[in-house]
């Protein structure tokens, strides 16, 4: 039809026209964002913000003529860049202490936000790092953790890595807080000497340093609580002799292939070998006493939170994927310990081996029924000298590892993070993909086919949606287009492992079956329409067919929305990622609900007629929708069949169609398609379909003049023998 090849002409023009814009102009945008801001709103001790100077750009701030601190912002320090492919800028304000006194977020593009958790849930996290102080974060006397797994996304894991590993360049750079610039220093650099692998017993190790202990009992305990300012943590002392060991923890590398062979064992040895990844290193813990230095929480979070290993500015809290539980010590004369495990320290950690690092237990106790008080005793470690060789190189200082950090994506974390996630999604893609290659044998079984549809819509909407957050949106798209123009990089979209798996589902489900896998069946906003519906249906609501005259003009609505927001990306990205609240789904799946009250009254009036109209969102207003169904026609296959006369005469299919995608004429819209295969189910059962109907009537008739023959040459045979018999007689 004529209106089709004019939307897609003004699509190509649009696309055109994008790609010839220019790219934004380099620089720092310190002096745009200070502009649009009073001092207090960044610093609010300050009465004046100088201008910003230096290499990267700081601008200093002022209360009555002193410098009291440095306003900067994060984009001119690291890599900034989020997973709509264009920077997260913050401004963040620390004194000449090393004192972050604020931080803001003053723009960004990430649709994980737009269409993901509350602006307010970032604001609050920002507070989290006012009074922090980076000299001491850095030198591993303050605990710093943001709750990644089970409230934050993956923007806000890149705005709290790029607001720590700034504030330190600045505090280097400026001498804050103690911590001094980085330099070029000329030495020799160490590294682990593969040639040494004796096996020695548990006291040479002990002797030599390759194992270190941490030793303290019950005394050194109530001793070091009763030195806190806090009276309440020595109201409650460990009870017991005070020479009792409260905790005796021993610590060495096992990677080193003498101290690894000694206290593992050959086979141990080899399996941790194998086990090992490239930039992997081994940790061995063992300990004893009244307190366990790993603790419970492990088993409910997956995280070790009782200690950390720190080397140099970077900190290793590890995960229960990289700990494995060990039986024994291997090393003669080594001690019985009730714990005894082995640590891998991930490879984006880029832990040295030959290099000292330090062990930080954090031991508590509990003040009330909520509340708890903590103190940190540290384990120093320096693998052997003999153990080491040197070669003369020039080297960066360890620094605060940014170089290293650079080199190792981020994404990597999120896909770590969301192993168990990214497995379910992708089981469930597979059992999608075996639906449609077997769906002739499904659709034959009508009982059967629906269930099946039925609970794979409430996994898409319960675990896809409302648990994993996993709803596409045509700001990803917006996005994708805005990354091609200013510089296309995986990384970028590889940050939301579930996100990106759903758009590989989409890529490969539009060559073979167009937009219906996703729209259909993989839409958790989709699919709770359809089971809104199909509870109406259960209380006999009755339903609306739209004519087809309005229908087919109607549904054009949603390809103008989709061009609408891609012709104002042109002009704003920002614009038309807000003006993509037409999707409703940011209120209705991803905060369920609980949002403020106009985004809630339109999620509904869009739900709504859905009780009457089945999926009239999809059908009238989805712009994603629309931008999924451009592509479609680039399918390789056709696999829902057709008769000669569906449509001429039969209109069976066409009337059952729950979204109205089959022409009067007979064929099948693909563009409007939803995959549901109940056309399919219609097309096999010989009591629904006239042309199955016939060929059954057929096979009866058939049966019956079978059945009728040798029914009648029975009789002639029982009346020749009742004859022979009378003959007899």
């Amino acid at each position: 039809m004529n209106y089709r090849r004019t939307i897609r002409l003004v699509f190509i023009l649009i696309l055109a026209q994008w790609l010839t814009i220019g790219i934004a102009h380099a620089g720092s945008e310190l002096p745009r964002f200070l502009d649009a801001i009073s001092a207090q709103d960044i610093y609010p001790d300050a009465d004046k913000i100088g201008t910003p100077d230096g290499d990267p750009v700081v601008a200093p701030a002022f209360k009555e003529g002193k410098q009291i601190g440095y306003v900067f912002l994060t984009s001119d320090y690291v890599n900034t860049t989020g997973y709509s492919g264009k920077p997260i800028h913050q401004l963040v304000s620390m004194d000449t202490s090393g004192i972050i006194q604020k931080a803001l977020l003053v723009e960004h593009h990430e649709p994980i936000v737009l269409v993901g958790i509350p602006e307010e849930r970032i604001t609050a996290i920002l507070k989290d790092y006012e009074g922090m102080d980076v000299g001491k974060l850095v030198r591993g006397g303050l605990n710093h953790d943001i709750d990644i797994v089970t409230g934050a996304t993956v923007t806000v894991m890149v705005m709290d890595d790029t607001i720590l590993r700034s504030a330190i360049k600045v505090a280097r750079n400026y001498g804050l807080s103690g911590l001094k610039p980085e330099q070029k220093i000329t030495g020799p650099i160490a590294t682990i000497n593969p040639d040494i692998s004796d096996i020695e017993d548990w006291e040479s190790l002990v002797r030599e340093g390759s194992v270190r202990r941490l030793k303290l009992d019950l005394k050194q305990i109530n001793e070091a609580y009763d030195q806190m300012d806090d009276f309440r943590a020595s109201d409650i002392p460990e009870k017991g002799d005070d020479n009792e060991v409260f905790v005796e923890l021993y610590a060495a590398v096992v990677s080193i292939p003498s101290i690894g062979r000694s206290l593992l064992g050959e086979s141990e040895y080899q399996n941790l070998k194998k086990k090992l990844q490239p930039g992997e290193q081994a940790i061995m813990l063992a300990g004893g006493g009244r307190f366990s230095f790993k603790g419970s929480g492990y088993v409910r979070g997956g995280i070790f939170d009782r200690f950390q290993v720190i080397q140099g500015d970077t900190s290793i809290r590890f995960h229960d994927r990289y700990h494995k539980r060990l039986r024994h010590i291997a090393a003669e004369g080594a001690p019985e310990l009730k714990d005894v495990d082995l640590f891998r320290t991930p490879a984006n950690m880029n832990f040295n081996a030959a290099e000292p690092w330090k062990l930080d237990l954090l031991v508590g106790r509990n003040v009330g029924p909520t509340e708890k008080i903590f103190l940190t005793f540290t384990l120093d470690y320096a693998p052997p000298q003999k153990y080491l060789q040197f070669t003369e190189t020039d080297r960066q200082s360890a620094g605060d590892n940014d170089a290293a950090n650079k080199k190792e994506p981020f994404w990597k974390k999120m896909w770590l993070l969301k192993i168990p996630e990214i497995f379910i999604l992708i089981l469930g893609s597979i059992v999608l993909t075996l639906i449609f290659f077997f769906q002739d044998w499904l659709v034959k079984r009508p009982k059967l086919t629906e269930a099946v549809r039925t609970g794979f819509l409430i996994f898409t909407l319960v675990v896809i949606g409302w648990y994993f957050n996993a709803q596409l949106s045509v700001v990803n798209i917006l996005a994708m287009f805005s990354a091609l123009v200013t510089g296309f990089d995986w990384g970028y979209f590889l940050m939301e492992p579930l996100i990106f798996i759903l758009w590989g589902s989409v890529a490969a489900a539009l060559l073979f079956w167009g937009r219906g896998p996703y729209c259909g069946w993989l839409c958790p906003f989709g699919a709770l329409q359809e089971l809104i519906n199909k509870v109406a249906k259960l209380f006999k609501i009755k339903q609306i067919t739209v004519p087809w005259a309005i229908h087919e003009r109607v549904w054009t609505f949603k390809y103008l929305i989709f061009l609408l927001l891609f012709g104002v990306s042109l002009y704003s990205l920002g614009d038309a990622e807000h003006l993509a609240e037409i999707e409703p789904f940011k209120t209705a799946i991803i905060l369920k609900f609980a949002r403020e009250w106009p985004f809630v009254l339109f999620a509904l009036a869009v739900l709504i007629p859905g009780i009457f109209i089945e999926r009239f969102y999809c059908r009238y207003l989805c712009p994603l929708g629309a931008a999924l169904a451009i592509p479609g026609k680039m399918r390789m296959f056709s696999w829902l069949k057709r008769y000669k006369e569906c449509g001429t005469p039969c209109q069976r299919c066409g009337n059952e169609c729950m979204v109205q995608a089959i022409h009067p004429e007979g064929n099948i819209n693909v563009n409007e398609c939803l995959y549901c295969l109940h056309c399919q189910v219609v097309y096999k059962d010989d009591q629904a379909c006239p042309v199955m109907i016939q060929k059954r009537l057929k096979r009866e008739r058939h049966t019956v003049r079978s059945k009728a023959v040798a029914d009648a040459g029975n009789s002639k045979k029982q009346s020749a023998i009742a004859v022979e018999l009378t003959k007899k007689i």
